[in-house]
């Protein structure tokens, strides 16, 4: 079983590399502990808020950020 260290990923999995850099935080106008800058994002990216309706259309390289009401990354996926 591979060594498993919180804010690192061995692997190159894009997915878990964004969830390390996102999940938790806020999007906001810089990048910092508890914020992250849209510029900082991929080009192709889309923000799903919680109950929000998205389409089925599958795109490999679009990052999916998905957060809760109160607008904090919950989880991170492609596709």
């Amino acid at each position: 079983m591979p060594l498993v260290v919180p804010g690192l990923s061995s692997t190159g999995d894009k997915t878990s590399d964004w969830m390390n850099k996102l999940v938790g935080k806020k999007m906001g106008d810089t990048s910092n502990e508890t914020t992250f800058a849209r510029n900082d994002l991929p080009k192709e990216h889309r923000v799903v808020k919680e109950g929000d309706m998205t389409t089925m259309d599958h795109k490999p390289d679009r990052l999916n950020i998905h957060t809760g009401s109160d607008g904090t990354v919950t989880k991170v996926t492609h596709g």
